[in-house]
């Protein structure tokens, strides 16, 4: 078969944190003195009900981690070695997600924090080959006058390019909040030629897809897997140009489906979605890119329709039209490659 690291793809669904390797974590907390719940560190993947019981328990473990990041090197750190796992996993680009508030006390405001982060993403993009963009994201635990102010701070440093800004978005629990709050707030960023991205259809279904589609105009959905349910919502999305960002790993660790198998990565496909395959937190899932590959590899996907995917996932990506063609090429000279012979394919995978 052929190896799934060297098969060129985009990952567009990482957020800053729940990125972090756990050895990193660790030593992060161990400089500050801060004991890390057992959970974070038993190298055991999360696994909670699809409630607000079960929501809770991720994100105080999610908030546990977020602690320990509280200086201008630890966020360097994290952006730099995202990029080189993402490297390691054939990855062309990274578009990593960050709400700077949760890190500006400790660097001097929520301006600083997101120049950090750009300043190493377009660092890391130079050292490891990998386009690293940001997006910065909303949360529906805080107002949504917050959400304003992120998306005028967000709009100043729009671009399409490593080291810039491409996307807005909204996470946290989908079922917090009123989803036409935060229309203004993405209509900010539009304005500013940023890409509406936020999370949706992972915890509720195709009822609040519609929200979302009607208020904040996503070009991508965050997860939106939900759609699956109801064809008229799955349709809606496809006819309107929204791409999905799938997460198989996470969708059963928040027990979204009770196993990868129910994950509708083929209703999707078959529907003619755009799909990108993402990690969301591999810190807390253990289950980083290629993972999701493989998972689905083992539920019956040929390389074509692999390859299909990860061609999807860059056309999903915000990069420009150039990078966007070359990346391709290279996704076909993958599935061109003589599988039994490991340095025909490494060389096209390189």
């Amino acid at each position: 078969m052929r190896d799934l690291n060297l098969l060129p793809k985009a990952h567009l669904h990482l957020h800053f944190t729940g990125s972090m390797r756990v050895h990193t974590l660790e030593r992060m907390a161990e400089a500050q003195g801060i004991r890390l719940p057992e959970g974070l560190t038993d190298n055991i993947a999360i696994e909670v009900p699809a409630d607000q019981r079960g929501w809770f328990r991720f994100q105080r473990a999610y908030d546990a981690a977020r602690k320990t990041v509280r200086s201008e090197e630890a966020m360097r750190t994290i952006v730099r070695e995202a990029a080189e796992d993402d490297a390691a996993e054939g990855s062309r680009r990274l578009e990593i997600q960050i709400d700077p508030t949760s890190y500006a006390p400790f660097v001097g405001g929520i301006t600083p924090a997101l120049e950090i982060v750009l300043d190493e993403a377009a660092t890391a993009s130079r050292a490891t080959g990998v386009d690293v963009a940001v997006i910065v994201a909303a949360s529906r635990i805080r107002h949504p006058l917050e959400a304003r102010t992120l998306a005028r701070l967000a709009a100043k440093y729009a671009g399409e390019g490593a080291g810039d800004v491409v996307g807005f978005g909204l996470s946290n629990d989908e079922r917090r909040g009123v989803t036409s709050e935060w229309e203004s707030a993405f209509r900010i960023a539009r304005k500013a030629g940023l890409r509406s991205v936020p999370h949706g259809g992972e915890l509720l279904g195709p009822e609040h897809l519609r929200e979302v589609l009607d208020f904040l105009k996503p070009t991508r959905l965050g997860h939106g897997v939900r759609a699956a349910e109801s064809p008229d919502v799955l349709r809606r999305v496809i006819d309107e140009g929204v791409a999905f960002e799938v997460c198989p790993a996470s969708n059963v660790s928040l027990g979204v489906y009770s196993e990868a198998s129910g994950v509708p990565v083929r209703t999707l496909m078959d529907a003619g979605a755009t799909i990108a395959l993402g990690a969301d937190d591999p810190l807390l899932f253990l289950s980083r890119l290629t993972a999701q590959y493989e998972t689905l590899r083992e539920q019956g996907f040929d390389d074509a329709e692999l390859a299909a995917l990860a061609s999807s996932s860059v056309e999903a990506s915000f990069a420009d039209g150039a990078s966007k063609r070359t990346w391709k090429a290279e996704i076909q000279d993958w599935l061109a490659a003589d599988p039994s012979n490991d340095d025909d394919a490494e060389a096209h995978g390189a």
